[in-house]
C-alpha cells in the first residue's frame, strides 16, 4: 500500500488522531442512545459517502455548503480528446494533493467496528481508498478507487502514482505553474477546477504504455454503470446484515440509495447520520444529523461487545 505523506497543501490536508469518543449535544445524544438500542448485539453493513471524509479535507459533492459541481460523464471523457486532456490536467493537479489526505477519526471508528465483529461489510462510495488506510478489511469500493488507472481499449491497469511520474515527465513545469494560479477548488474524486484554460490546454496526455490506448481513473464516472460483482457482494453485506447504517452520504444517486431501498424492503432498520436531507429519509428509521466523524467514533467507543 502505499504511505501517504502527512503535511499541508493547498487543501490543508493533514493528519488526524486516532478514534475517540466525541462529545454530542443533549439532542445528538438521545438520537445515539437510540442507535445504540438498535445496533447493540446487531450486525450491520456500512455504507460511508463523502461526507466522511469532508473531516480529512476532501471536499464532498452535495453537503452543506458546498459548490456546485458538474462533474465530467463517461460518454464526455470518451467521445472528446479535448475533455480527456481537461480531465486529466485537473486530476494531475488534484491528485498531488488528495494523496496526502490521511484518515480521520471517522474511517479509524468504521476500522474499529469491523475489528470488534459489528460490521457484515463496509460499501464505500468514496474512491480515496481511506478505510483500506485506516485498517478496514471487507470494503467494497462501490465506485472504484483514485489510485488506479485502467486502459479502456487493453483493459491494463497501472498504479496512479507510477502514471504520475509519467505525467510529470511529460509536462514538467505545469504543476509549478499551477501553484502560481492557484488551486480554485477540488471534489472527491481527485478532480480540480483551476482558472488558467492555457494552463489546461497545454497539458500533454499520457496514454497506455502497453497498447497507446485510453487510459482513465479506474472509478466510475457519472452516466457509467458500477461493476455487477461489486453490486452482489455489496447486496450481499446486506443481506447478511439485522441493519443498515448510512454515514455522510445524501444518497442522491441511485448506486447506493438501492442498498437503502433493499434493507428496508426486508423489514430491516435503516439508520441515516447525514448533515442536511438525503433522498433516502422516508426509508429511514432514525435520522441523525450530526458531524459522522464524532458519530461513528461515538459508536465504536459506546456500543457494549457482541
Amino acid at each position: 500500500m502505499e504511505q501517504r505523506r502527512a503535511g499541508v497543501g493547498l487543501t490543508g490536508f493533514a493528519s488526524m488522531p486516532p478514534v475517540a469518543a466525541a462529545r454530542p449535544s443533549p439532542d445528538e445524544l438521545e438520537i445515539l442512545l437510540r442507535i445504540r438500542g438498535v445496533l447493540a448485539g446487531n450486525r450491520f453493513a456500512l455504507l460511508t459517502g463523502a461526507g466522511l471524509s469532508t473531516d480529512s479535507g476532501i471536499p464532498d459533492y452535495r453537503g452543506p455548503g458546498s459548490p456546485p459541481r458538474t462533474p465530467m460523464t463517461y460518454q464526455e471523457f470518451t467521445k472528446d480528446a479535448a475533455n480527456r486532456q481537461r480531465y486529466w490536467a485537473r486530476n494531475h493537479i488534484g491528485w498531488s494533493h488528495l494523496r496526502h489526505a490521511d484518515p480521520n477519526q471517522g474511517h479509524h471508528a468504521s476500522a474499529e467496528l469491523e475489528r470488534r465483529g459489528y460490521l457484515t461489510g463496509l460499501i464505500t462510495q468514496n474512491v480515496d481508498r481511506l478505510h483500506e488506510d485506516a485498517g478496514s478489511v471487507n470494503v467494497v469500493d462501490l465506485h472504484g478507487r483514485y489510485d488506479q488507472v485502467v486502459c479502456l481499449d487493453c483493459r491494463r491497469t497501472y498504479s496512479r502514482r507510477l502514471l504520475a511520474g509519467v505525467l510529470e515527465e511529460l509536462n514538467p513545469e505545469f504543476l509549478p505553474r499551477a501553484a502560481e494560479t492557484g488551486l480554485v477548488e477540488m471534489a472527491p474524486d481527485a478532480d480540480a477546477t483551476v482558472e488558467d484554460q492555457a494552463l489546461i490546454s497545454s497539458f500533454v496526455v499520457a496514454v497506455c504504455p502497453a497498447c497507446g490506448g485510453t487510459l482513465k481513473p479506474d472509478f466510475v464516472y457519472f452516466g457509467e454503470n458500477v461493476p455487477k460483482e461489486r453490486v452482489e457482494r455489496a447486496y450481499g453485506m446486506v443481506d447478511d446484515a439485522g441493519a443498515l447504517v448510512v454515514a455522510g452520504s445524501s444518497l442522491t444517486v441511485m448506486s447506493g440509495l438501492r442498498f437503502v431501498r433493499h434493507a428496508a424492503r426486508d423489514g430491516k432498520p435503516v439508520i441515516i447520520i447525514n448533515r442536511g436531507q438525503t433522498r433516502g429519509d422516508d426509508k429511514a428509521t432514525i435520522k441523525l444529523e450530526a458531524g459522522v466523524s464524532e458519530a461513528l467514533s461515538w459508536l465504536a467507543a459506546e456500543l457494549p461487545a457482541l
